[in-house]
């Protein structure tokens, strides 16, 4: 992955695209506050401003699992998942916020 671009290089491009996001969803969302935030300090680039929604938390309130690793709340509520995939597991932490706020 040498040619990869680095974390400064897409950051400039990324974080436009977060300007009028209320927050950013992620299952046990400390984590990946820390490494994000960690990333700006290290690039010297410009921390996000939203406030973190963590799923984990989320199930846990919302349906009493434990354990409500992503992986068993989507089996729960009958999400697709590939697990640690990004793409999969961002659509799943999307999926939950939105089932929380619609289940009755």
């Amino acid at each position: 992955m040498k040619r990869a671009p680095t974390f400064r290089g897409l950051w400039p491009r990324l974080q436009p695209l977060l300007e009028g996001v209320d927050f950013l969803a992620a299952h046990n969302a400390p984590f990946d506050r820390s490494v994000l935030k960690a990333a700006c300090e290290h690039w010297h680039c410009p921390p996000t401003a939203q406030e973190f929604l963590c799923t984990l938390q989320l199930a846990r309130r919302r349906w009493n699992l434990k354990p409500a690793k992503l992986s068993d709340v989507a089996d729960h509520l009958g999400l697709k998942l590939t697990h640690h995939n990004a793409l999969s597991d961002a659509e799943a932490c999307a999926n939950i916020v939105l089932r929380a706020n619609t289940c009755g």
